[in-house]
């Protein structure tokens, strides 16, 4: 900064207000300040402007899976809405794993970033040391507390429209493959399920009732147990999209037709859902305007917004396709 400033014959602080936008600086000096930054390659040192400010123009997305196509396309309404802002995004995968997420916080909160968007690994996430530091925080998908921002799409709904879906197409026995048990979307959806079964007078069977993992090898695993019991489902709601294709692939493997023999329903869409043979009902969520809510949520945070913890819902759309007809039906 100091090499600008002699280049250009002005102050540090001039320099300093012509990298961050200009405001405030005659115009043609403010142009001819940057042609000496252009020329001599100079950037701003966030790092050090963050332990001035105890905080940088920096905003960080903590996700529990960077392979799941949801957070892609949520990934991107974050940044889309950060980026007008003049703020960059940090990604941070968790892989589900509480102890990978707790170091990532850590992290976060010593380099003292401006505002954390996070999908949470588990109900006990502890943002405690965010809080203490005054560092926004707002959750995507899954509640924190009342406490923090939250932006959702109601899980419980779609789950109960997906199982009754599948119900109105002539399933009689209808299981449940969700995530882990910790997990908040995981019981939501379970519970959407549970009702569904209630609403249609259907008993609530445990047998047909399993956690995996949110991801395609525990979805594989769980529907072959489902598929080993002496009377299997002939209809299965799958509480996320990557464990879709693992429940699918034991379908295949074992020469379970679907929809003939099997009807199935993924809450989450997939790139190429309507692609497949047969093509896969899904519930789709509306993954960028999520992404694009949380993160006009947290800088309005980080701009002084006070208040108690707000919650936006989305509602999940079914997208009806083959996988989820029976044979004889026809709508």
């Amino acid at each position: 900064m100091r090499d600008v400033a002699v280049a250009a014959g002005v102050s540090t602080a001039t320099v300093s207000r012509v990298a961050n936008g200009g405001q405030g600086v005659d115009p043609d000096l403010a142009r001819r300040v940057q042609a000496v930054i252009d020329e001599l390659g100079y950037r701003p040192n966030l790092v050090a402007r963050g332990l001035r400010k105890q905080a940088t123009r920096l905003l960080a997305l903590v996700i529990p899976d960077i392979e799941n196509p949801f957070f892609t396309s949520l990934c991107r309404g974050v940044e889309d809405v950060a980026r007008r802002k003049n703020f960059s995004v940090m990604l941070c995968n968790t892989d589900e794993d509480p102890g990978k997420e707790a170091a990532y916080l850590d992290v976060l909160a010593a380099h003292s970033v401006s505002g954390v968007i996070i999908s949470a690994a588990s109900v006990n996430s502890d943002l405690s040391a965010l809080s203490r530091l005054g560092i926004a925080v707002v959750g995507i998908g899954r509640r924190l507390g009342p406490d923090y921002d939250c932006v959702r799409s109601d899980s419980e709904a779609g789950a109960r429209q997906a199982t009754r879906h599948l119900l109105s197409f002539g399933a009689e026995r209808v299981a449940c493959i969700t995530g882990p048990a910790d997990v908040v979307t995981s019981e939501e959806r379970l519970e959407g399920y549970r009702h569904a079964l209630e609403l249609s007078g259907r008993p609530i069977e445990d047998e047909l009732i399993i956690h995996a993992d949110f991801r395609e090898d525990g979805a594989y695993r769980a529907m072959n147990q489902l598929l080993d019991l002496p009377t299997p489902p002939d209809g299965v709601f799958v509480a996320n999209n990557r464990m879709t294709i693992g429940a699918m692939r034991a379908c295949r493997e074992r020469g379970v037709h679907i929809p003939q023999q099997l009807s199935l329903v993924g809450f989450d869409d997939l790139p190429w859902a309507d692609l497949t043979s047969p093509s896969i009902t899904t519930m789709r969520q509306p993954t960028y305007e999520i992404g694009s809510a949380a993160a006009k949520l947290l800088l309005e945070r980080i701009e002084g917004e006070d208040g108690p913890g707000r919650e936006l819902v989305f509602q999940p759309e079914l997208a009806s396709r083959q996988s989820s007809i029976r044979r004889g039906n026809t709508g």
